[in-house]
């Protein structure tokens, strides 16, 4: 199937998925940088979310314009990003924290619970 796509369509189509690429790019190398796992949470899936926007709206863009209709199922991608990713951060924060704990890092805030309460609690 040969498409021709207007001009500013494959301009809006190469600025977005060059965004992509150098966001991707760029969270790859803030993984390798950053020394620590916190360090290296959130900067990182800050730009590989960037990422999967831009590639998932270059998606929508490209098949809206050969299908000659709305075309949003690739946003069905970003939905689901976008509920998971918050979810699986907080749990790898937590599990992270318990480990350090767990080797007595005197860097790590103690918890919130105290292990023992004292007996006059209520």
């Amino acid at each position: 199937m040969n498409v021709t796509l207007p001009l500013w369509a494959e301009w809006t189509l190469a600025v977005l998925l060059v965004i992509s690429g150098i966001s991707a790019l760029l969270a790859a190398w803030g993984v390798l940088r950053l020394k620590d796992f916190f360090q290296r949470m959130h900067p990182p899936a800050l730009g590989f979310t960037a990422a999967s926007w831009s590639a998932a709206l270059a998606s929508a863009i490209y098949f809206s314009i050969v299908q000659e209709g709305l075309a949003l199922r690739s946003w069905i991608i970003v939905v689901v990003l976008s509920i998971t990713v918050p979810i699986t951060t907080v749990l790898l924060a937590r599990a992270a924290m318990f480990r350090r704990r767990q080797q007595a890092d005197p860097a790590m805030p103690p918890p919130l619970v105290p292990k023992n309460p004292p007996a006059d609690a209520p």
